[in-house]
């Protein structure tokens, strides 16, 4: 089993747990259903749950109805999993800045956890 994470600024804040409030309660339970299938299956969790984007980025993917979310996510040192970002999707495509700020929040999780 996997240890699933959500990224934590310096601060202290979690930014997928923000977005996971701005949702609709059935959409974030569904979303959270999700994690918890993430946190069982790790890698081997595949579609229509879970695509790679690029770089060691994956999308986990979640629809109700017509509205469609994302939750962004890496692998870390085994079998921990760090959840970066989440969106409502709009458009056909991943916004490329939603992975750009994956990819850059990997790089502060990665460089906090050398540090402790």
């Amino acid at each position: 089993m996997f240890h699933l994470e959500f990224y934590r600024t310096e601060e202290g804040k979690e930014p997928v747990s923000d977005f996971l409030d701005s949702l609709d309660g059935k959409m974030a339970a569904k979303l959270i259903g999700l994690m918890e299938i993430l946190e069982e299956k790790g890698t081997e969790l595949r579609m229509p749950y879970s695509e790679h984007l690029d770089d060691g980025i994956f999308e986990l993917r979640c629809k109700l109805g017509s509205n469609i979310t994302r939750a962004l996510y890496f692998f870390y040192s085994g079998e921990r999993v760090i959840v970066t970002n989440g969106f409502v999707k709009k458009r056909q495509k991943t916004p490329p800045g939603e992975i750009k700020l994956a990819k850059d929040r990997r790089l502060l999780d990665q460089t906090i956890w050398k540090i402790r």
